[in-house]
């Protein structure tokens, strides 16, 4: 085995949760997702494209507004974050939005993850 493949089992790997939730949830996903264990996340504004976004207000098309949140975390607590997520936002229910997993390949930045550096709280 090589030497990179070596560190990278002895790494922790990390990966993305992507939620996508209707404007004033995200504070409740990411309330749940640090109460899981997360660390935190970003949250930043987006809209719904879907054919069944589409609804009208005075004759005019509106696009609702989402809220996406970004939460890196370990995969030992992905589906701990995941599920709690999920039961915070009623993402079991249609309509509600979406969550998904990616896994990173690499990160940088991490260190108040891994305890290299200390963090101010």
């Amino acid at each position: 085995m090589s030497e990179e493949a070596d560190s990278m089992s002895e790494e922790k790997r990390m990966e993305l949760i992507i939620t996508i939730v209707r404007k004033g949830w995200a504070d409740e996903a990411m309330a749940a997702s640090r109460s899981a264990g997360a660390e935190g996340g970003t949250i930043f504004m987006g809209r719904g494209c879907g054919v069944h976004e589409r609804k009208t207000f005075l004759g005019m098309m509106v696009e609702p507004e989402k809220e996406i949140l970004l939460t890196t975390v370990s995969s030992d607590i992905r589906q701990k974050v995941l599920e709690a997520i999920v039961k915070a936002t009623k993402l079991d229910e249609p309509g509600n939005g979406m969550a998904m997993v990616l896994p990173l390949i690499g990160v940088v930045g991490k260190a108040h993850m891994t305890g290299e550096c200390p963090v101010q709280r």
